[in-house]
């Protein structure tokens, strides 16, 4: 009777032993599986590419025939936007060139394709009719309207720095001060290099 206590009181202590057993054989066949994996690793040399997040990644043991690893270009320190602005106009309806807000769009998607981590500062400019006060409003009514369509557009509110004004204060060179070309919105972008 005493042997028979013994071994059923050695069975209740092994039997959690046993069954982690069990749950683990599954795992063990998958770490096997693992090491006939194509792991990836982050690394500039070699044939890789970019991610979204900037890392430049490649096969340890995968294919060699992978294009090399570039990063994106960085957007330029300055950009200029010319969305000639209906007269005293200054929502993105009113813009009379198509073509320039599809450039806009551009500059959008390369500042949220790079991983660099810009900070904006967008200025108004108008034409040189109407008063200086006038055109100082205008200029940061356009000025927002550019802020508010790339922040519609992906652009952390709080990558944008500043949003001011010039007016009519920073005619274009060679261009008639009147000139529809004179309303614009300057985009600088601030990084490190």
């Amino acid at each position: 009777m005493r042997k028979q206590k013994n071994t059923l009181r050695l069975a209740s202590l092994a039997a959690p032993f046993a069954v982690a057993a069990v749950l683990a054989a599954p795992m063990a066949v998958n770490a096997g599986d693992y090491n006939n994996e194509h792991f990836w690793s982050a690394k500039p040399e070699g044939t890789a590419w970019v991610t979204n997040y900037g890392e430049c990644w490649q096969s340890l043991h995968g294919p060699n025939d992978l294009d090399p690893c570039v990063a994106p270009a960085p957007v330029p320190k300055e950009f200029n936007v010319r969305l000639n602005f209906e007269f005293d106009k200054y929502r993105i309806e009113n813009i009379v060139n198509d073509g320039e807000l599809q450039r806009l769009d551009n500059y959008i998607a390369q500042v949220n394709d790079t991983p660099v981590r810009e900070k904006i500062s967008l200025v108004g400019h108008t034409d040189a009719k109407g008063s200086e006060a006038y055109n100082y409003q205008l200029g940061m009514r356009r000025a927002e309207t550019v802020h508010d369509y790339m922040i519609s557009r992906g652009i952390p509110a709080e990558d944008i720095m500043s949003v001011e004004s010039r007016g009519e204060l920073d005619m274009l060179p060679g261009v008639d001060i009147y000139s529809v070309e004179q309303r614009r919105v300057t985009i600088k972008a601030d990084y490190d290099d």
